[in-house]
């Protein structure tokens, strides 16, 4: 329900503001020391609310003052003009713009280059955000609330204010017709408040998560009169809503293309969070329904920039003289940036599956060290964690603060979460695996699998056999040697190749055995974890629960992760989660990358320092048109700013 709010005046002043009485020309006896005391709990609540241009995970210092000019991974000088054309993230073509539903396909960059957020990501330090639409941040004692002050500058693309109601409008919009995860991620909000037409709170609930309210300060805003009329839940097509951010949306070749327009009049260009970013006039997002193709038409210069996601089309897909003279680059951007949890993960409702044997059995026969070598040029490295590349990975032996968490959970997790640091299986890369075979054997057997002819049966005489559910075209070169190791011990592995559009119904559907996926790795982890690892979010169709995994003992970490009122704490909720997840085999860890895999055509400017947590592809700009060599970008470079 909306808030009943006056000209310019406080819905509930307040709440928003402990006001003292005014002695000055009192002559009334002295303040009694009741009076005293809570004159000076007063101005303790004042001086630990006080408002911020930035918010931490715990309230550690930002790496930005309040008085900063630009991140330091930006070219502040960086001229305006010209285009980039990029891949887009997603495989298939676009139903609709919105990236905020579960349904279809939307278009990821609307967040961030349509829509601007409440405040913007660092990406040069841990989960900090620093204002933009929102001037003050103020959190409450213990965290209880949260007050966004909106900049009275800010206006949406049409000149219409942004106002605290469009917040709240967008929340309640995103909460009821959104994608799951915003129903996950922000479930311990209890309300929300417009207090004024610039103010507005979010009150939350007990014990909840600490990355809760930089969460919500990563809330796009939506323009409440543009969006009453729209079919919000549906995607609402193809038409052009009105954004608050840097870029307007610009020609849409629907399903195929669309081109974003810089607006030269975004009220916030000149904000410290702004300045040296959103640099092109125009970005045009391309799609392709295959990574094959997306590859040739970049190679044949059909667009700029293509973020590459198959290993062995990083390091031979782009061989040539247009490499080796420097029109075409590629890197690993963001060398710290924490990557992708990568693996084959077992549909648990499987019954095949059931047995943790049975799933630790199959994972070892996965020959990592021979693809590597052969088909990656050992350029990767194994995933041995959820939370690979980052310090929550856990790579020691649990010590007295994680095995205080683990102990209750004694008997309902496998004993080598206490004792054994997890390594996955490795090989000695040659492609024979009688050791690794011999030892699978062993442990199919412990579970019930024996010997029929050439196929292992269980005691009902069904074979053991699964079916890998593949929608990526290159990913047979990693299962195929895998399928032959299998089948000379008497497992089958199928492997069906379906199109992008049947492949996203089915994982809705929970329609596969095995399937290849990722999960995002932050820094800080929050209520995100529900959604990938939940029980609660095992059978959603809109959830990435894909191993649809049931453990009462993940859901007990991950409440303890999420309710971390210290970084320490947090740490040792993530190693003990960590451990969990490794020790039960729920999944064959693949490999990352050092670095987000890139490839694009040599005609932009990067920053002298780059982001070291992300590509900062909006902090480039163009310097020629066309492609130029090594040498002659070298040349410019001395006249660039």
């Amino acid at each position: 329900m909306k808030s009943p709010v006056g000209a310019g005046e406080p819905a509930n002043a307040s709440a928003r503001t402990t006001r003292l009485p005014d002695l000055t020309h009192s002559r009334a006896r002295p303040l009694p020391q009741r009076l005293w005391c809570l004159l000076l709990l007063c101005l303790a609540f004042n001086a630990h609310a006080a408002s911020t241009h930035a918010l931490t995970v715990y309230g550690e210092a930002p790496r930005y003052n309040a008085t900063f000019q630009h991140f330091d991974y930006v070219n502040p000088n960086a001229p305006k003009g010209g285009i980039l054309r990029r891949s887009a993230i997603e495989i298939g073509q676009f139903d609709h713009i919105l990236p905020y539903i579960d349904k279809g396909i939307g278009v990821s960059e609307v967040d961030g280059l349509l829509y601007a957020p409440l405040a913007v990501r660092s990406f040069d330090e841990p989960y900090t955000v620093y204002g933009l639409i929102a001037r003050r941040m103020e959190r409450g004692p213990e965290d209880a609330w949260l007050r966004f002050e909106i900049d009275p500058r800010a206006t949406f693309a049409d000149g219409k204010p942004v106002r605290a109601e469009d917040v709240r409008f967008t929340f309640e919009l995103l909460m009821s017709k959104g994608s799951l995860k915003y129903r996950t991620q922000f479930a311990d909000v209890a309300a929300v408040t417009v207090e004024s037409p610039h103010s507005v709170r979010f009150d939350f609930k007990p014990d909840h998560g600490r990355t809760l309210p930089l969460d919500l300060a990563s809330l796009p805003v939506l323009p409440e009169h543009d969006w009453q009329q729209r079919d919000f839940a549906n995607g609402a097509g193809f038409d052009k809503p009105v954004g608050s951010g840097p870029y307007r949306i610009g020609r849409i070749d629907n399903g195929r293309s669309i081109t974003f327009e810089r607006d030269a009049n975004w009220w916030a260009r000149d904000l410290p969070v702004s300045r040296g970013r959103y640099n092109f006039a125009k970005l045009r997002i391309e799609y392709f329904g295959d990574t094959e193709v997306a590859r040739q038409v970049l190679k044949g210069g059909g667009y700029d920039y293509n973020r590459e996601f198959s290993a062995t089309a990083y390091t031979l897909g782009y061989n040539g003289a247009q490499l080796d003279d420097g029109r075409l680059q590629r890197a690993h951007l963001g060398p710290a940036k924490p990557q992708v949890a990568q693996g084959f993960v077992f549909n648990l409702d499987r019954p095949q599956f059931k047995d943790r044997r049975v799933r630790q059995a199959l994972g070892m026969l996965w020959d990592y060290e021979w693809s590597n070598r052969q088909m990656m040029r050992n350029m990767y490295i194994r995933q041995q964690s959820v939370f690979s590349n980052t310090p929550l990975a856990a790579r020691q032996l649990p010590d007295a603060g994680e095995l205080k968490l683990l102990e209750p959970l004694r008997g309902k997790v496998p004993d080598e979460v206490f004792s054994t640091v997890f390594t996955a299986p490795v090989t000695d890369g040659s492609g024979i695996v009688r050791k690794q075979q011999l030892e699978a054997l062993a442990l199919l057997e412990q579970a019930g699998w024996r010997p029929e002819g050439d196929r292992l049966v269980n005691s009902q005489g069904t074979p053991l056999a699964f079916t890998f559910l593949n929608g990526q075209a290159g990913m047979e070169r990693l299962l195929l040697p895998w399928k032959r190791n299998l089948a000379q011990i008497g497992v089958t592995l199928d492997i069906r190749n379906v199109d992008s559009a049947q492949y996203v119904n089915r994982l809705m559907a929970r329609d596969y055995d095995m399937i290849v996926t990722g999960y995002p790795v932050t820094l800080s982890p929050g209520a995100e974890l529900y959604n990938y690892f939940g029980s609660a979010a095992a059978h959603d169709p809109g959830s990435n629960n894909l191993m649809v995994l049931q453990d009462p003992a993940v859901d007990h970490l991950i409440d303890g992760l999420v309710r971390a009122d210290s970084q320490a704490d947090m740490l040792h909720h993530a190693h003990a989660l960590d451990r969990v997840l490794q020790w039960n085999y729920y999944w064959i860890p693949n490999y990352y990358p050092p670095g987000s895999s890139t490839a694009w055509w040599n005609r932009f400017g990067l920053p002298k320092v780059q982001a070291a947590y992300d590509e900062g592809l909006d902090t480039w700009w163009e310097v020629s048109p066309t492609a130029l060599t090594n040498a002659q970008m070298a040349e410019r470079r001395k006249s660039s700013p």
